[in-house]
């Protein structure tokens, strides 16, 4: 049975530094692209990164490239999302999820249609 469970969420100060992380069981990361989207309240959920397990790419929306990136531990069969520079727009629930490919696919990397499994969620709050 694939599950994933996000940890690390809490509170930060603006300006702050975060790492989440993802575990996954029922399956291993070189099996699928991995995702993280967010969903802030009163607006629908968003794609943050991707990572292919192919080769390692990766995809970013705009408003977290720069500060956000996405890795993994195949070891720990763990995928984390570190977040730098962390501002109050940044606050949600963020989500993992596991592509139903290898590849992220660049041009639809963020269309939640193409993952089918997610986890709990993990609430971030950026406030001072």
């Amino acid at each position: 049975q694939v599950q994933l469970v996000e940890s690390g969420g809490g509170l930060v100060q603006p300006g702050g530094s975060l790492r989440l992380s993802c575990a996954a069981s029922g399956f291993t990361w070189d099996s699928a692209a991995i995702g993280w989207f967010r969903q802030a309240p009163g607006k629908e959920r968003e794609g943050v990164l991707c990572i292919s397990s192919s080769d390692g790419s990766t995809y970013s929306a705009d408003s977290v490239r720069g500060r956000f990136t996405i890795s993994r531990d195949r070891a720990k069969n763990t995928v984390y999302l570190e977040m730098k520079s962390l501002k109050p727009e940044d606050t949600a629930v963020y989500y993992c999820s596991k592509h139903y490919s290898t590849r992220c696919y660049g041009s639809t990397w963020y269309l939640q249609s193409r993952y089918t499994h997610w986890g709990q969620g993990t609430q971030v709050t950026v406030s001072s």
